[in-house]
């Protein structure tokens, strides 16, 4: 049986070998653990490159998604950083060891008190959790230097992009839900917006509004 020394190792590894090469990201990635994020069954699995069911029909992300978003994000220590889509706030936590403040907003209430549980736990004080409909942003702390969202729409939303700051980077899923869809990287630049494509991904769909649980 592998300890959690080595686990940790196969796992930078993994993040390495999959494009994950920025060495501030990988010692975020190495001092947040996965396995808080990661309820009941599934909880063994921590360490594995692969995306694993949590509440509310949500999934986490398999870390070397997460990795690489973080590192397309560019984020700088004293960013302000928007997150849309907190699912079980390990992306939030990833963020919260690179930026100055996260603001992560999530529609599912239940996922919200869960994420600031765990960050209560592991002493993240620089992130502010929200229940809100987040493909409106958070226009009363607009503008941000960053914005990362972790749910596919099918164009990035309007809301968003106007609460990006001049030079300020926004990485997304773009895409129809049930396809695949592509990671797209905005950069607000002072005549509009540059658009890069990154690479495929799958995420779950951008709702509009709050969920039931």
């Amino acid at each position: 049986m592998m300890d959690d020394a080595e686990r940790k190792m196969q796992f930078l590894f993994t993040l390495r070998s999959r494009g994950v090469t920025d060495k501030r990201v990988l010692e975020a990635m190495e001092k947040v653990d996965r396995a808080p994020f990661v309820r009941g069954l599934f909880a063994e699995r921590a360490y594995e490159d692969t995306p694993l069911p949590i509440s509310c029909g949500q999934t986490i992300s398999q870390p070397s998604v997460v990795g690489l978003m973080t590192q397309s994000l560019d984020v700088q220590p004293r960013d302000k950083v928007l997150e849309v889509g907190t699912g079980s706030g390990y992306q939030a936590a990833i963020l919260s060891q690179l930026a100055r403040r996260v603001y992560t907003v999530e529609r599912y209430r239940s996922l919200v008190r869960e994420a600031q549980a765990i960050f209560n736990e592991l002493g993240l004080t620089n992130i502010t959790t929200m229940a809100t409909d987040g493909s409106f942003g958070l226009p009363e702390q607009a503008p941000f230097d960053r914005i990362l969202v972790t749910a596919a729409a099918e164009d990035p939303p309007g809301p968003l992009l106007a609460q990006l700051r001049e030079g300020g980077i926004m990485v997304l899923p773009v895409g129809q839900s049930d396809a695949v869809q592509t990671l797209i990287k905005v950069t607000r630049t002072e005549t509009g917006f540059d658009y890069e494509e990154l690479r495929p991904v799958r995420f779950v769909p951008l709702l509009e509004g709050l969920g039931q649980e």
